[in-house]
């Protein structure tokens, strides 16, 4: 009975590990959302950009929610798929319950910091604060988990996308700085509270 048990013990967890299918069907499906909107938003003249965030404004702060999936143009949205695809399939890869998790930590840390920080008169969207977020979520959590694999995928993504980072400092008009910003921090915290903890607890 215990050989039993040790045996189908790592098979039960291999089954409920997300598979790249998996990843792809859903990531591809949440990019797939982002391109149907902005086709609206395209024949609507715009009329969707209202539902960005506005700086202060307490009756836009529900809008950090869905605001990740409004862009303002094709050119925008463009720019943003391949990362979110990317770095989203592999985020998801290291488990579904993670994958939304750090999701949810990205939205909202990027979406308040945009909140609070933005000049007034301005109107963020776009995916690029959670983007920030699954990176640097994918960069904190091998150190926090202490996993050799983790530590070593996060050197790839460093190098393929670590020059993305320099998107949390002022400077480019247009670009918002503190969603990408708020999206970096809420992926630290997201890798700190998944697998720091965890690390602890074993």
């Amino acid at each position: 009975m215990s050989y039993s048990r040790a045996y189908d013990l790592p098979d039960s967890r291999a089954k409920q590990r997300p598979t790249i299918r998996q990843a792809i069907l859903v990531v591809g499906g949440l990019l797939a959302v982002m391109w149907v909107l902005e086709g609206i938003d395209s024949v609507a003249l715009n009329a969707l950009d209202s539902y960005g965030i506005e700086p202060r404004k307490l009756s836009d702060l529900p809008n950090i929610l869905w605001s990740p999936f409004l862009h303002f143009g094709w050119a925008h949205l463009i720019s943003n798929s391949v990362p979110f695809l990317v770095l989203g399939v592999l985020t998801y890869l290291s488990g579904r319950a993670n994958f939304w998790a750090v999701s949810f930590i990205a939205t909202v840390a990027s979406g308040l910091t945009a909140w609070f920080l933005s000049p007034v008169g301005s109107i963020t969207a776009g995916a690029s604060g959670v983007i920030f977020g699954y990176l640097t979520y994918l960069l904190a959590r091998g150190f926090f988990a202490r996993s050799i694999v983790q530590i070593m995928i996060a050197v790839i993504v460093f190098v393929a996308y670590g020059s993305v980072l320099l998107g949390v400092i002022p400077g480019a008009e247009g670009i918002s700085w503190q969603a990408h910003l708020g999206g970096a921090v809420g992926g630290v915290v997201a890798a700190w509270w998944l697998h720091g903890r965890e690390r602890r607890r074993r």
